[in-house]
């Protein structure tokens, strides 16, 4: 199949993480998340209680070295940040092209998955991408969460509508695009129409039909 890159964006509830990390462990590759990406921006030790996420096994990865390589902006204070300050650290500029160039990096030396993080904008000029957006109706959304949450139905309604807007903004912000248009993605699967579980399969076929063209 050669190279590859498989970039999957996803509604909260969607099962798009469960999805994107069975596809990667199939295709026997990396599959990259917002914690690790956020953990290669802040690589410096700009946040400890990010940067103590981190395992040997971690710091002796691509990714880690990649992100040890590009780093070259400025180290905040440790203390600037608390626990709930993660999502002012992953969407902050300048460790935003921080993190394109660790995305960059990572395509330019080998295949892998990767969750969010406007990775089908940031990878859009590689020619072995393919784009995926997994989706599935509000009430689905709502029952995934529901069968391991403590919150009561409409804290989880409300709380999948902030995720998503979230992500929404945060796409549109740094790409100009909204995140929900399926014109910027090669491959859109309702997880209520098909099944999480045909999602994987359905993902290697095309990549296989796509990958044999490049």
């Amino acid at each position: 199949m050669g190279r590859f890159i498989v970039t999957v964006a996803r509604g909260y509830g969607s099962g798009g993480r469960t999805i994107a990390t069975k596809l990667a462990k199939e295709l026997g590759v990396p599959c990259y998340d917002k914690e690790l990406l956020s953990l290669a921006s802040s690589q410096s030790g700009i946040n400890e209680l990010l940067f103590a996420k981190a395992d040997e096994k971690l710091k002796n990865s691509l990714l880690f070295q990649i992100a040890k390589a590009v780093y070259s902006g400025e180290v905040l204070p440790k203390d600037s940040l608390s626990a709930d300050d993660s999502d002012n650290v992953i969407s902050n500029d300048k460790l935003f092209a921080h993190q394109e160039k660790v995305l960059k990096g990572l395509a330019d030396n080998g295949s892998f998955v990767v969750l969010g993080r406007c990775a089908d904008y940031v990878l859009r000029d590689y020619p072995n991408l393919i784009r995926v957006f997994i989706h599935a109706s509000f009430e689905d959304c709502v029952a995934a969460e529901a069968k391991h949450s403590t919150l009561t139905l409409e804290e989880i309604k409300k709380y999948i509508r902030a995720v998503d807007k979230r992500r929404a903004e945060y796409y549109e912000h740094y790409t100009g695009r909204r995140w929900n248009d399926a014109t910027n993605y090669d491959l859109c699967l309702n997880t209520s129409a098909v099944g999480r579980e045909n999602c994987v399969g359905l993902i290697k076929d095309y990549m296989k039909r796509r990958l044999e063209e490049i």
